[in-house]
């Protein structure tokens, strides 16, 4: 007799198969959650965790998922406010900003940013409550972003610690990311390093400035000092720069025009007198010195003034920048009001020359009645 065999009904096939894809279902469950918690912790928009994928503390040695896991100067990270030295118990005002160059630059980069930041548990962090900031993950005397901030902007205080602790070590570590949601090539990192010294440690009269808080920066040189500007904004300046030549040019050519209109006017007013023996009127002694006299001195004086115009190195401004609030547009008025007083000077010499004319043209009947 043949071994029996066992059939399976079809209930039964069906309720084995259910339970393989759900078995199958739950292990795809763990290997997703497996691959989002093993994303390096500067990827994560509430801010980046004490330790990186090596072990190491991010905030000293960086991320391990931005651009391959190297630092850039692409990421400018920046503190102003910063003391040279601290005074026990004092708050100190900082502001925090992580860039990337080519957007500082007037380029098209990355327009989000993060920070994580320690002074190694001395002193302490606060901060307003309008700012997007938060205790470190697992480093509680750390503060980090909570959220990437558009501006890539945080104020923050440190209160300098209420006993002398030596010279007080910072690390800022800030990444500037393109907001894609997930760490990549185009996300970029660095560290910045700066020491605030001991109380006592530098003396009021050694300099001044020694004592004033200061900016302190790392990133792309041509960024932090030779920011190029975007063609937009050269072309914008190169557009105002030539407004202005033309309105200097049509000033100039104006003025110039209107001079010579001028000058040919009276030049040929000579011409025509002489040609047709005719000139001014007769003017009698008594009424010519002093008109001679009025119009030589109103010549010397505009001559005097237009030189002293001329040689002075003050500008004239209109209006005064005295007597205006500061920004209002202001026009120096320098050359044009020394040309003005030239050509016064040269029209009032021409009026006693004029003078002088009619004082010699022998009287005529109606001028002896």
């Amino acid at each position: 007799m043949s071994p029996s065999k066992r059939y399976l009904s079809p209930a039964s096939e069906a309720l084995t198969g259910d339970r393989k894809m759900a078995g199958l279902k739950r292990a795809l469950v763990v290997i997703l959650t497996l691959s989002i918690l093993s994303i390096p912790a500067m990827g994560m928009s509430s801010g980046p965790g004490y330790e990186n994928a090596d072990g190491d503390p991010t905030v000293k040695y960086g991320c391990n998922c931005h651009n391959n896991g190297a630092a850039s100067s692409r990421a400018v990270v920046m503190v102003t406010g910063v003391p040279v030295m601290y005074e026990l118990g004092e708050s100190y005002d900082m502001t925090i900003k992580v860039a990337d160059s080519l957007t500082l630059s007037g380029g098209n980069g990355n327009t989000q940013g993060g920070f994580l930041m320690t002074s190694e548990g001395i002193g302490n962090f606060t901060w307003p409550d309008d700012q997007e900031i938060r205790e470190a993950e697992g480093a509680p005397s750390d503060i980090s972003h909570s959220d990437t901030d558009s501006d890539g902007i945080w104020q923050i205080s440190w209160t300098a610690p209420t006993e002398d602790s030596g010279p007080v070590h910072f690390w800022v570590a800030g990444n500037s990311v393109n907001g894609d949601g997930a760490p990549g090539d185009e996300d970029w990192w660095n560290i910045l390093t700066f020491t605030v010294n001991a109380p006592g440690t530098i003396e009021s009269g050694d300099s001044g400035a020694t004592l004033e808080t200061r900016t302190v920066s790392v990133g792309d040189y041509d960024t932090l000092f030779l920011i190029e500007e975007s063609e937009a904004q050269k072309e914008a300046e190169r557009q105002e720069a030539l407004s202005k030549r033309v309105f200097t040019q049509g000033n100039l050519f104006f003025w110039t025009s209107l001079t010579a209109l001028l000058v040919g006017a009276l030049v040929q007013r000579e011409i025509l007198e002489r040609r047709y023996d005719d000139g001014p009127e007769y003017l009698a002694m008594e009424l010519a010195y002093p008109q001679a006299i009025r119009r030589s001195l109103m010549s010397i004086a505009s001559f005097w003034i237009a030189i002293r115009w001329a040689s002075s190195e003050t500008p004239i401004y209109f209006p005064p920048p005295a007597v205006v609030e500061e920004g209002t547009k202001i026009t120096d008025l320098t050359d044009f009001l020394t040309g003005c007083a030239f050509l016064a000077s040269a029209l009032f010499a021409y009026g006693v020359y004029r003078t002088i004319i009619a004082a010699r043209k022998d009287p005529e009947v109606k001028d002896r009645l």
